[in-house]
């Protein structure tokens, strides 16, 4: 059905678009998950010093047996052992993008929070054994080794400086290695009864899983039978069956998009274009899945699901605890309690801000900006949201219900504790040693009217300021992302180009562009090497510039001569001191865009703007 031009649908086409970016956003913001686990939380409290429903629901059995193996267990004990070993598969896949693509592929990088990560582990544990020595669980030193990623980057972003976005980056690498260490824990520490028949077929169900995985097979359901199958055999084992999910997630492969893939998913789309048919159509999401690697895109799909139903979930089934008067003054007298108390809320703390600074002592090529003194104590105090595996480990720990009930109790407050004690370092450290704004986070450099290269209305009300090389990513990905946001916006936007070229064909690209304005046609050299199929080589420009009609002789010699490296230079400085991997920056307003430079990002945050 056509829509008449007064039709509020057709007159603000970029709704749907806007609404779903801001569900996305939502979706995947830090804070409001942790917010999400939070009120979970609360709610198990209240529910259970209400009556006693808390207690007969989750422990209400359901399941069957197969095989001799008795798969009927409680609710409380599928959330823990079923449900969570989807967290557990996200805490996996996290694992191995991070040692694959992240942090922790460089071994300088590593070392900072490989160094918190075992502080935090060792100082923590011996700081429990020495409190709660004389409680008769000493078993339960578990409970404090490990970092709740869910709440402690939720907070993070509340109560960390803005000016130091490699907190962020540092507490997930931390957290990575943390999570490693307390799988490995609970794999050895906390297995009563091992069948080796049972763990011998999960390796074969695994063995089935990196088979899948060698022949390429990009599809999800042939991994489920696989996956669940591994998953009743750890079960069976003895093992605690979520670790499964773990050794399933890191055999998922993981890359940087392959370049061969995406120009085959291009080339189905534009068939698509040409005749948009079904089968087509169908053709062309797979080519688009198929050029996304599993790992990313199980993470992506998951997250959602991870962040709002099972960790809450979990928390609905462990963090019920009896808060009557006599149940605390138990709780508050019990040295276990204070021991997971001392071991989450000191122990991670001195662990982490201790075994950071010795290592930035001595090795200070290993420091990053951001990341000095009060800036990890509070990061490492923030780490005492033990939380989810600290419940996880309570139930596996303790047997007798009430000393559990301490425990959890012990974590719980651990956990306030740990973020009113950060929250108390970031502040302090922010008024006594404030930390100068990073480098490329605003637009150092205002626009130049007279002398930046502008496409566009020169009064326009959005603009957008790139930084880039004249590279393949710029010219399949980026130009056409601007080229389709200026479409959209029209003559609401006016688009900057700056030069980012740092070797070979970049500097030979960022030449040829500086010697065509130097004739008046920047944006026509511009959009033919955008066009180009070709390496940019000195061949290659001068064809170029002979096609779209330059003054050849003078072009090539503005070129040999290199008379506008000076300019070409001073643009490279902008980004001099710019904390950022990226070989593209861009900048709407004044403020640098992060996350995914493509055209539906750019065109709502522009919209935004207007």
């Amino acid at each position: 059905m056509d829509h008449h031009p007064d039709d509020p649908v057709a007159s603000h086409p970029m709704q749907p678009l806007r609404r779903s970016m801001k569900l996305h956003h939502w979706l995947n913001n830090d804070t409001y998950a942790a917010i999400a686990l939070a009120a979970a939380t609360v709610v198990a409290l209240v529910w259970a010093n209400i009556g006693g429903s808390y207690h007969a629901f989750w422990h209400t059995h359901f399941g069957f047996i197969l095989g001799g193996t008795d798969f009927e267990l409680s609710i409380y004990e599928w959330v823990d052992e079923g449900v969570m070993a989807l967290f557990f598969f996200m805490v996996g896949l996290d694992v191995r993008r991070d040692l694959t693509l992240g942090e922790l592929r460089s071994k300088r990088r590593a070392m900072l929070p490989l160094a918190a990560a075992l502080g935090g582990l060792v100082v923590p544990a011996a700081l429990f054994l020495l409190v709660a020595g004389n409680s008769g669980h000493t078993s339960a030193w578990g409970t404090v080794i490990s970092t709740d990623t869910a709440f402690a980057v939720g907070m993070l972003a509340i109560v960390a400086p803005r000016n130091a976005p490699r907190l962020r980056s540092f507490l997930l690498a931390l957290a990575v290695i943390d999570d490693i260490a307390a799988l490995t824990v609970i794999a050895v520490f906390y297995t009563s009864h091992l069948n080796l028949v049972a763990l011998m077929l999960a390796g074969i169900g695994l063995l089935g899983v990196w088979g899948l995985e060698r022949l390429n097979v990009w599809r999800v359901g042939p991994y489920v039978p696989l996956a669940i199958w591994t998953w009743g055999c750890f079960f069976a084992s003895g093992v605690h069956a979520t670790l499964a999910g773990v050794l399933i997630a890191l055999l998922m492969p993981v890359y940087p998009p392959r370049r061969k893939d995406l120009q085959f998913a291009s080339q189905i789309f534009d068939q698509f274009r040409q005749a948009p048919q079904p089968d087509m159509a169908q053709r062309a999401r797979e080519a688009v899945i198929f050029s996304v690697p599993m790992n990313q895109r199980l993470s992506a799909a998951i997250a959602p699901y991870v962040n709002y139903l099972v960790v809450p979930l979990f928390a609905l089934a462990n963090a019920g605890v009896s808060l009557s008067g006599d149940s605390l003054t138990k709780a508050f007298t019990s040295s276990l309690t204070w021991g997971i108390i001392a071991g989450l809320v000191v122990g991670k703390a001195a662990g982490i801000a201790g075994a950071s600074l010795l290592v930035l002592k001595l090795s200070p090529g290993s420091r990053l900006p951001g990341l000095d003194g009060p800036r990890l104590a509070g990061v490492g105090a923030l780490s005492g949201m033990g939380f989810t595996i600290s419940l996880l480990v309570v139930g596996m720990a303790v047997e007798d219900p009430v000393a559990a009930d301490q425990a959890r109790v012990g974590v719980i407050v651990a956990s306030m504790l740990a973020l009113l004690l950060s929250w108390l370092i970031f502040r302090l450290s922010r008024q006594f040693k404030p930390l100068p704004r990073p480098a490329g986070e605003r637009l150092e450099r205002p626009v130049d009217a007279e002398d930046d290269h502008i496409r566009g209305p020169v009064d326009a009300p959005v603009t957008l300021v790139v930084y880039s090389p004249m590279n393949y990513d710029y010219r399949r990905r980026t130009a056409v992302a601007l080229r389709q946001t200026r479409t959209a916006l029209g003559d609401s936007i006016r688009i900057v180009y700056r030069h980012h070229a740092v070797e070979g064909s970049e500097i030979t690209g960022a030449l040829a562009l500086e010697a065509a304005a130097e004739q008046g046609r920047f944006w026509e050299m511009h959009d033919a090497l955008v066009a180009s199929r070709n390496s940019l080589d000195t061949d290659a420009v001068n064809s170029i510039a002979a096609r779209i009609g330059l003054d050849t002789k003078r072009f090539e010699t503005r070129i040999s001569h290199q008379d506008d490296w000076e300019r070409v230079e001073n643009d490279n400085l902008d980004l001099e001191n710019a904390e950022t991997h990226d070989t593209t920056l861009i900048y709407l307003n004044g403020s640098r865009v992060d996350g995914p430079l493509h055209s539906m990002a750019l065109t709502a945050i522009a919209h935004a703007q207007l």
